[in-house]
């Protein structure tokens, strides 16, 4: 049984995020708990507090051995933007794009499911 947890429109670049992302994915709730807690980026931040809510869901579905969860995906899509404008000289102007991404982190028993 897998259980997931979602972050939508996050102010936060989708590609500042997915690198913190490849390093929890195929890891332990536990051990990925513990590498996003020391890491210094906010990006960090939002996925701690996504995988804490996965987390939370298992426990909520009565999951059986949340000790033994997995981190089978975590993906970071990038969302909408918003799009403002920057004067520049000679009467140009340049585009600004605030990114926002869409976090989603799935935990899955692995052990549990081979017995």
């Amino acid at each position: 049984m897998a259980y997931e947890a979602t972050h939508r429109f996050a102010r936060i670049s989708a590609r500042k995020v997915r690198p913190i992302a490849d390093l929890i994915r195929g890891k332990h709730a536990d051990e990925a708990l513990d590498i996003l807690r020391y890491m210094p980026h906010r990006g960090a931040r939002l996925l701690e507090k996504v995988l804490k809510s996965a987390l939370g869901n298992a426990e909520d579905q009565r999951a059986t051995n949340v000790q033994n969860l997995v981190v089978v995906d975590a993906r970071v899509d990038g969302g909408p933007m918003f799009k403002r404008i920057r004067p520049r000289a000679r009467g140009m102007a340049f585009t600004i794009k605030r990114r926002m991404s869409h976090i989603r982190i799935k935990v899955a028993d692995l052990y549990g499911e081979q017995e």
